[in-house]
């Protein structure tokens, strides 16, 4: 059979976390043709002939905790994903775009951090549909497959604003219908970041309401949990909880015990996991290889500050920032006060929009309160107000070990957490999480080759088929003939992550050539700029003709 292209002489890790064998593996259009054992191919029967001999080839990964929604508008090449070996792009933690309306549009982005952004803020608002904007966004071209959970923040102040307090039953009835158009358009699922507000403000009854919708729709609850910290174990008996209540499976984001005094639990937390499933209950986890987690430094304060979004007025008005103050340094309970769980020397913010800012870059908090003379919440505080956005912001709260132990996990998978962008527009909006750049590649490197904690097939599994079983997608994810062909192509000696904390915005090493849909997207580690990702659909997809 004629092929389009024929990838020869490589090491072939399917996917499946089978032993990798030497072997062939041609593409025809956007499907793989064919895996014969290797020289079995003929070569003159394909387009182009990629020797990959000492490589390895395998599916692409899937990045099942993306935040490209805004990058992706901004760059469709997806640089620092693409050259990860990432074909697909799945978004939606606590917000996405769409649906527009509803009583509160939940913005939680400044569009104005890039000048490409501005363009489509207006068209934002006319994406009243979950599937307009992978219409738009298939529209314009994307080099990655993309898709995404409906985000359980949208759907909340689609519904109820940013109110505190549980909703009306006119208000859940508003989610039911908000969630079942969602999931007819594509949705994989819904997925609530638990810490941040509006999420914050939801209770489990709410959750299991809106998950029941999900559920018969075949569909995933996904979630940062209330808590990864000093109520870590009870937060995950809620999440496990919720799904057995609802009926559906359950993916628990970034798995993590955050704080020195919470890491004795993550052993106690894979237990319960363990028993869950165990007892026939479908519930697993992903995970980021750092010992760092990047949010807000809004997130040092607690979520009610921003009830009815007054977030920045609260913080002005002397008397609140008091009660938040007091409530930071002794924690209540019923909120992640990652502040105290880092200390301020472990608290790094990085991204200031202004000038008289811009040498606090990269400081640790205690360090710039040091610098203006105040303690270090009153420096948070004055800096949020003066901003007036979130301010990315470090936490360094994990431990080795217990990364070393999650990776072993058959359950877990590999996650970034992040956005895909290219340094060269992305370094001048300051530092970032360097998992935008090197998640997938610090694994292999790092944790496969260099350390041993897993084996390359099995680290390959839980990259690609893991995530693409996880998610109900049946043609991606393994090297199998009718397969679509997403492929990657890296050299096990050299893969590797360049990007550090101290210096975030540097591409990885190792990755050869990608494929996304039998197209080439990176050929000898450039990105050929060519954008044939497809919009992949969740379990209760109707398409658009029909409803």
């Amino acid at each position: 059979m004629d092929t389009d292209v024929l990838i020869r002489g490589a090491r072939v890790v399917d996917g499946t976390g089978n032993s990798w064998f030497y072997g062939d593996v041609a593409i025809q259009g956007d499907r793989i043709a064919s895996i014969l054992p290797a020289g079995k191919a003929d070569a003159s029967a394909a387009g182009e002939v990629v020797d990959a001999t000492g490589l390895v080839v395998c599916p692409g990964f899937i990045d099942i905790q993306s935040h490209s929604i805004l990058p992706l508008m901004i760059d469709p090449r997806c640089l620092s994903k693409i050259t990860q070996g990432v074909t697909t792009e799945i978004m939606g933690e606590a917000w996405t775009p769409a649906p527009a309306g509803g009583r509160e549009d939940h913005e939680v982005f400044p569009w104005e951090q890039h000048e490409a952004l501005l363009p489509w803020r207006d068209r934002v608002k006319t994406w009243t549909r979950f599937r307009d904007w992978f219409d738009a966004m298939a529209g314009q071209g994307v080099s990655p497959n993309i898709g995404s959970f409906l985000g359980g923040g949208t759907l909340r102040a689609y519904a109820r604003g940013l109110e505190e307090g549980p909703a009306t039953e006119e208000e859940l009835e508003t989610m039911r219908r908000v969630m079942r158009g969602a999931m007819e358009d594509g949705a994989f699922g819904v997925a609530y970041a638990l810490i941040y507000p509006p999420d914050a403000f939801v209770g489990t009854d709410e959750l299991v309401e809106v998950c029941k919708v999900v559920g018969a729709y075949g569909g995933i609850y996904i979630t940062h949990m209330r808590s990864e910290a000093d109520e870590f174990l009870e937060a995950l008996d809620e999440t496990i909880e919720i799904g057995a209540r609802a009926g559906l499976p359950v993916e628990i984001y970034h798995l993590k015990a955050s704080g020195k005094a919470n890491w004795p639990k993550m052993a106690e937390a894979i237990e319960r996991i363990n028993q869950a499933r165990a007892n026939g209950q479908d519930v697993t986890a992903d995970m980021y290889p750092y010992l760092a987690g990047g949010t807000g430094l809004s997130s040092v304060f607690p979520p009610w500050l921003a009830a009815e979004g007054k977030f920045y007025e609260n913080l002005r008005d002397p008397a609140t920032r008091a009660r938040a103050k007091a409530e930071v340094l002794n924690p209540s309970g019923g909120w992640e006060a990652l502040g105290a769980l880092a200390g301020p020397e472990g608290v790094f913010p990085l991204e200031f929009y202004k000038p008289e800012h811009q040498e606090y870059v990269g400081k640790p908090l205690s360090e710039i309160a040091a610098l203006q003379g105040k303690d270090w919440i009153e420096t948070a505080a004055d800096l949020l107000v003066a901003e007036e956005q979130r301010i990315g912001t470090m936490y360094f709260m994990m431990n080795e070990d217990n990364l070393r132990l999650q990776l072993q996990q058959p359950w877990i998978k590999i996650s970034t957490d992040a956005g895909g962008v290219d340094p060269s527009w992305a370094v001048a909006m300051g530092p970032t999480h360097p998992r935008s750049y090197g998640t997938y590649t610090r694994v292999l490197g790092k944790y496969v080759r260099e350390e041993g904690v897993i084996w390359l097939e099995d680290a390959v599994r839980k990259m690609s088929s893991a995530v693409a079983q996880r998610l109900g997608i049946r043609d991606r994810g393994l090297l199998q003939p009718g397969c679509y062909a997403d492929v990657v192509v890296f050299d096990p000696e050299t893969v590797a992550d360049r990007a550090t904390f101290e210096e975030p915005h540097q591409l990885s090493a190792g990755i050869r050539h990608v494929w996304v849909n039998g197209t080439r997207v990176l050929e000898n580690g450039r990105h050929t700029g060519a954008t044939p990702g497809a919009v992949l659909h969740g379990p209760g997809w109707v398409p658009a003709h029909l409803t």
